[in-house]
């Protein structure tokens, strides 16, 4: 599949390993931020609209403002358990996603949406169990003309997606790991649970406060 520029379905890249995502499960979007230097989230305001977390790899969809017919096509070429993140270029009053879109996505067995835009019919989706992230929530509807784009790097929340990257939302938000670093990643990602795990062991043990706050105090004049 492909098309022109600007109006294009790109192939999807070779997947990354199954291992490799469902080392991801579970793990929270604050913690893989913090194992990729702080960096890698998305926008605080899109947020979880129907109380589901999502983990998958990313199929990418960049809609023209006010119509949705790559997303359409997107809920087509996306495999069982991936993730479709939406780039509407910055529309807010289209919903380019809802409740008939939802029992498409459910049925091939989705692993959930991202819109940096918005989505509407937010009772039913949360009825259906999908899990939806989105910028708002709006009765606009969209059309279905076109242009648009699949699988092509996007922007969303602030963050560049590509597809095949893998994508984390729970209540805290959303974290997006360049597929290329996915092991690396994982790998700080464990690294960041055990020092956790060793902080709360210690806090447990009575070491309330962390020693090294007063040395940071004490570096830069504040105590003595």
């Amino acid at each position: 599949m492909a098309g022109k520029l600007g109006f294009r379905i790109l192939p999807s890249p070779p997947r990354i390993a199954a291992a490799t995502i469902d080392r991801f499960r579970g793990a929270g979007s604050a913690t893989i931020a913090d194992a990729m230097g702080r960096f890698g989230f998305m926008d605080p305001a899109i947020e979880s609209r129907t109380a589901r977390g999502l983990c998958g790899v990313a199929i990418t969809v960049r809609c023209r403002p006010g119509d949705n017919l790559m997303l359409h096509k997107a809920l087509a070429v996306a495999a069982a358990g991936d993730i479709v993140v939406v780039d509407t270029c910055g529309n807010r009053t289209s919903a380019v996603f809802g409740e008939l879109m939802g029992k498409t996505a459910v049925a091939r067995r989705l692993g959930g949406l991202v819109v940096d835009g918005a989505i509407r019919d937010v009772e039913h989706l949360t009825s259906m169990g999908f899990p939806v992230f989105s910028r708002t929530v709006c009765p606009g509807g969209c059309d279905k003309d076109g242009p648009g784009e699949i699988n092509i790097p996007i922007s969303c929340g602030g963050v560049v997606v590509n597809a095949g990257d893998v994508v984390v939302g729970d209540r805290d938000g959303l974290a997006v790991v360049p597929s290329a670093h996915a092991d690396e990643v994982a790998a700080l990602v464990d690294e960041v649970v055990q020092r956790e795990r060793a902080r709360v062991a210690e806090i447990e043990r009575g070491v309330i406060f962390r020693p090294d706050v007063d040395e940071w105090l004490r570096k830069r004049g504040v105590i003595d």
